[in-house]
């Protein structure tokens, strides 16, 4: 909750600064120099480099705008708890194995959402990660039911983040500025009732933390990285698709496996290396296949000015 409120106050203070970087542009002495386009119409002849903060938007809530954005900001709330969750309850080599099936999750959402066809080749991909999920339970020392349902429910959650967020970005024009911040407020009210019910004796047992400047210094480190890898997601997720950016997130989580070895002490098992290079595996086999099936499907696709040809070609018919 702490962290998504600084998430939030980011969001605001980008867009204070990208209001100023606009407004600094707009008044900028080499705008007034102009010359004539084809159009007769009077344009800067060298219009300066816009600042890095001028893609920020001005950070405004819209309540109609909001709630388009609140299934987004339910699913985003479930995606943290399920998450946080599982990382409670599981040792963290075995937390990136519990959450593996986030591929398999969203190739089954997008094809009942998004409407994207499954081949037998991705099948078999998915076959693959489910299959090293199985191993690297059956392999984890100190397995907990709770944490592996929890992480079940996190990938389920990771991949309709992942849908709903290409699914809403048309209604902030394709920001994904505006929708983070949204997003984020959002959140920040339907975390109270949580907080509330989960975490109320905790808090009121660490007044001594909450009145630490060290507690909310790290508090507000942690929110900066998160709030800036909420941005890297979106812009990701725009840039590609869902499947691109579960695809790498699930090659990320089997490193940090491997990392949690040597950083923490777990103790490896056999079978439970195994379920993470089998999750790794699969997760690489995957992505070649997309990217084979992509490179199919645009050398079948006629070029643009042929197939509208076609297409007007029809409709007279």
């Amino acid at each position: 909750m702490v962290s998504v409120r600084i998430h939030r106050h980011d969001c605001w203070v980008a867009g204070l600064c990208g209001q100023r970087a606009q407004k600094n542009a707009a008044t900028s002495p080499q705008y007034s120099a102009v010359m004539t386009n084809e159009n007769g119409e009077s344009v800067p002849s060298n219009p300066p480099k816009p600042s890095f903060f001028a893609q920020f938007p001005k950070a405004e809530y819209v309540m109609g705008t909001a709630k388009k954005i609140f299934p987004l900001s339910l699913v985003f709330v479930g995606m943290i708890t399920f998450n946080n969750l599982c990382l409670k309850w599981v040792e963290v080599s075995f937390y990136n194995v519990a959450r593996s099936l986030t591929i398999v999750f969203n190739v089954f959402l997008s094809r009942v959402f998004l409407g994207m066809p499954t081949s037998c080749k991705t099948l078999v991909c998915l076959g693959i990660v489910i299959l090293g999920f199985l191993m690297g339970s059956h392999g984890e020392l100190n397995f907990s039911l709770l944490g592996t349902l929890a992480g079940i429910m996190s990938s389920l959650f990771v991949s309709l983040n992942s849908i709903f967020t290409k699914k809403v970005l048309p209604v902030v024009d394709d920001n994904h500025w505006k929708l983070t911040f949204y997003n984020n407020v959002n959140a920040s009210v339907l975390f109270i009732p949580l907080i509330i019910i989960f975490e109320g004796d905790v808090i009121m047992n660490a007044q001594e933390q909450l009145t630490s400047s060290a507690f909310w210094s790290a508090m507000s480190v942690a929110g900066f990285f998160g709030f800036s890898i909420g941005i890297v997601t979106v812009l990701q997720i725009k840039a590609t698709s869902p499947l691109t950016h579960n695809i790498s997130g699930t090659a990320k989580a089997a490193l940090q496996s491997l990392m949690a070895f040597y950083i923490w002490g777990n103790q490896p098992t056999v079978m439970g290396v195994l379920g993470i290079f089998t999750v790794l595996g699969g997760s690489l086999i995957y992505t070649f296949v997309k990217m084979s099936e992509n490179a199919k499907n645009a050398q079948s696709q006629p070029p643009a000015p042929l197939l509208q040809k076609e297409q007007e070609m029809t409709s007279k018919v």
